[in-house]
C-alpha cells in the first residue's frame, strides 16, 4: 500500500470510496421505492400490450445540467478557446523554444567530447535506423555519413552527382555527375582536396599542396565546377548550387535536416519537427565529423 503515501493517490482513493458508497445508498433507496410506491401522473395515450407511459416533465436537474452545458459550450468556443486561436502544435513549438533556450544555457560550455557524446545520443535515436549504427549507410540503403564532410564525400558527389538538396537554387535541385569532365581519379582527388582545403577550410588533416593547386586549376576550368559554384568557390545568392564553404559544417547539416533531401539513393524526410537547438545541431555535426571512414 505504499502508493497511498502519494497525496494525489490518497485523495483519489478516498473520492472513489465516497462515490461508491453514495451509489450504493442511492440505488438501494430507488429499489425500495420501486417496491413500495406506485407511480403517479398523467399517462400518454399510447398503449402497448396493456402498458402505458407516463407523460412527466424532464427532471429539473437534467434541465439545469443541459443549460449549463450549452452555456459552457458557447463560452468554450467563443471566449475560452476561440476557433483557430489555439494549436497544440503551436503550443508544442513554443514549449520547445523555451526548453531549447534553457538547454542552450545549461550546455553552453560543452567541450568537444561532450558535444560528441550528445551528438551520438541524437544520432542513435533519430538517424541510426537508416544510416546504421556506425553511420556507414546500412549497406547502401542511405548515405554513408562517414564520408560526409570529408574528401571522400566530395569525390562521391563528383562521381555520382547529387540530387534533392534544398541548398541548391536549381529548379531540379540536382548536380549532374562529372561524366566527360573529370575522368581521371587523380584529377577528381585533386578537386576534392582543393574543395576541402581552401573552400571549406578543413584543418583536421594535411593536404597535398601540389594536388590542391592542381585541383584549383581544374575547379576553375571551363565546363567544370566554377560555372555553378563560382570562381574559387565564391558563392553568391544567385549561384545555382550550394555554398561549398558550408560543406561538412553545422549550417549545411541543419539545412538538410530541416528540409530533407530527395537524393539518388532515396528520399530523406525532414526533421524540422524535432525543433533541435543550435547546440544539438552542432553536437550532431561534431559526432559525424569524428567518424572514421568506412567504405
Amino acid at each position: 500500500m505504499g502508493w497511498l503515501s502519494d497525496h494525489v493517490n490518497l485523495i483519489g482513493f478516498i473520492g472513489a470510496i465516497v462515490i461508491l458508497l453514495l451509489t450504493i445508498v442511492t440505488v438501494w433507496n430507488l429499489i425500495k421505492k420501486m417496491k413500495t410506491e406506485s407511480g403517479g401522473g398523467e399517462l400518454t395515450s399510447h398503449e402497448w400490450d396493456g402498458i402505458r407511459e407516463f407523460s412527466n416533465n424532464i427532471p429539473t436537474g437534467w434541465l439545469l445540467s443541459l443549460l449549463v452545458l450549452i452555456v459552457w459550450a458557447i463560452w468554450y468556443v467563443l471566449i475560452g478557446y476561440p476557433l483557430n486561436s489555439y494549436s497544440q502544435i503551436g503550443e508544442y513549438n513554443e514549449e520547445s523554444k523555451a526548453y531549447n533556450a534553457r538547454f542552450e544555457t545549461i550546455h553552453a560550455n560543452l567541450d568537444e567530447a561532450g558535444l560528441r557524446e550528445m551528438g551520438e545520443q541524437i544520432f542513435m535515436v533519430q538517424c541510426a535506423q537508416c544510416h546504421g549504427l556506425t553511420a556507414e549507410g546500412n549497406d547502401g540503403k542511405a548515405q554513408n555519413l562517414t564520408h560526409w564532410g570529408k574528401v571522400d564525400g566530395v569525390i562521391d558527389t563528383i562521381k555520382h552527382g547529387s540530387a534533392g538538396l534544398y541548398l541548391a537554387n536549381l529548379d531540379t535541385n540536382e548536380m549532374m555527375m562529372s561524366e566527360g569532365l573529370l575522368t581521371e581519379d587523380k584529377d577528381i582527388q585533386a578537386v576534392a582536396q582543393y574543395v576541402m582545403a581552401e573552400i571549406v577550410g578543413d584543418k583536421s588533416r594535411n593536404y597535398d599542396a601540389e594536388l590542391v593547386a592542381h585541383g584549383k586549376e581544374l575547379f576553375n576550368g571551363d565546363g567544370t565546377c566554377f560555372s555553378c559554384h563560382g570562381e574559387n568557390g565564391q558563392w553568391t545568392e544567385e549561384s545555382p548550387a550550394p555554398n561549398l564553404a558550408l560543406y561538412g559544417k553545422k549550417e549545411f547539416l541543419e539545412n538538410v535536416l530541416k528540409h530533407g533531401k530527395k537524393g539518388n539513393i532515396g528520399v530523406m524526410p525532414n526533421f524540422e519537427y524535432l525543433n533541435l537547438s543550435d547546440k544539438e545541431y552542432e553536437a550532431l555535426q561534431v559526432f559525424i565529423a569524428a567518424k572514421k571512414n568506412i567504405d
